[in-house]
């Protein structure tokens, strides 16, 4: 079978690609090698959620999966509230102070992930789901690349979309060099219905011993991210629920009130990947395959949302005549990408190594340099626009 374009990795990521390029009349085969689950009937929620730039629902609008999630699943944020580690720094973002209808929006993985399927029901004869299937052997060559499936089926295409996550294959057998560092912390993650009303606002305290967000749910429910050393991380996931909440309720300086448990935490290991190059012959990176970064700005899948939209328009945009594979063509994606990623990288590990430390002279720094944000109103915007591309 012979495509112009072969993606690797369904997830939220690869599938938005594939919809964006859904009408580009490029021939087009999505790999994914796990049965996407359906979401279920009990109204339950789910414990990953996202916090969605308003660029990335446009982008999501744009292909038509946003009007597809359930509206009341959905939860705006209006001001953000980051707290540093000495109860008393202290810096907000206001959606009406930047000139925005809202800074986010709060939604599950799983109502985003069908969402995003679900677009592709209207795909043409051009775009083939091949669900589940897994990538086995994989070989360039000049003018195109074969893909040698577990099934037996072979592929061939002009490019090669490495949307296979932090751990990609297809990095490595394209043989692109990442370097990484593992944080020693878990990412915690679980739901809370509370005793008094969010208002909208997503929550953050910089602590010493890791980075506690709660985020807005529809109601008077929360999405708590904890980012923990992997030691605590297992201790509070063994906590009874009662006492879970009672932990929760002290980091966050009770200000949402008593909390009640209403998912079981989950918790997925914290690392930082840097990817030396995002293409090379034949072959792009996008997602957590081109970038893995620490999940404190809340930024992570707007960076791959954003790899997504840029690849969609460099392809959409190439002449007639013009090879998918192009290696200049694809050098225009890199060099669109490259700045965005290093600066959210920067930032992110740049601020889980200070609030990270003990030091007390740094631990002054930090919370001098959140109370100075909060007073620069033109500093805190400049903040606020990169993060809502």
């Amino acid at each position: 079978m012979k495509f112009d374009i072969i993606v690797i990795g369904g997830g939220l990521v690869g599938t938005s690609l594939v919809a964006a390029l859904m009408h580009s009349g490029l021939k087009i085969a999505l790999i994914e090698p796990h049965e996407i689950a359906p979401i279920p009937q009990d109204n339950s929620w789910d414990s990953r959620i996202y916090a969605i730039s308003p660029g990335s629902a446009a982008f999501l609008q744009k292909i038509g999966a946003w009007s597809l999630i359930d509206a009341e699943r959905l939860s705006p944020v209006y001001e953000m509230s980051v707290h540093g580690d000495d109860n008393a720094a202290c810096v907000n973002f206001s959606a009406y102070e930047t000139g925005v209808a809202e800074l986010a929006f709060i939604a599950e993985n799983r109502q985003l992930q069908m969402a995003v399927w679900d677009t592709l029901k209207s795909a043409g004869e051009n775009i083939h789901v091949l669900c589940p299937a897994k990538c086995v052997a994989i070989s360039w060559h000049a003018s195109c690349v074969d893909v040698q499936l577990s099934d037996g089926n072979a592929l061939q295409a002009a490019l090669i979309v490495g949307a296979d996550g932090v751990n990609s294959w297809i990095r490595q057998q394209a043989g692109i060099t990442a370097s990484r560092h593992t944080y020693q912390q878990i990412g915690v993650v679980a739901n809370f219905s509370t005793e008094l009303p969010h208002r909208h606002i997503a929550y953050q305290w910089f602590q010493r011993d890791g980075v506690l967000a709660l985020l807005p749910l529809p109601d008077k429910r929360v999405s708590m991210v904890w980012s923990v050393p992997e030691t605590y991380a297992e201790e509070i996931r063994k906590l009874p629920p009662e006492q879970l909440c009672e932990r929760v309720e002290k980091a966050s300086s009770y200000t949402l009130g008593r909390l009640q448990l209403t998912t079981a935490p989950m918790g997925f290991p914290l690392n930082f990947v840097h990817v030396r190059d995002l293409i090379k012959s034949r072959v792009v990176l996008i997602g957590d395959a081109a970038h893995g970064i620490h999940p404190l700005a809340g930024q992570g899948v707007n960076l791959g949302l954003r790899d997504a939209r840029e690849l969609a328009e460099v392809l959409g945009s190439r002449s007639a005549q013009q090879d998918c594979g192009d290696f200049m063509l694809l050098r225009r994606y890199e060099l669109a990408r490259k700045e965005d990623i290093l600066a959210l990288e920067l930032v992110t590990d740049g601020l889980q190594k200070l609030f990270n430390n003990s030091n007390p002279t740094l631990a002054r720094i930090r919370n001098l340099g959140l109370q100075i944000t909060n007073r620069i109103p033109l500093l805190k915007n400049r903040l606020m626009q990169h993060a809502l591309h």
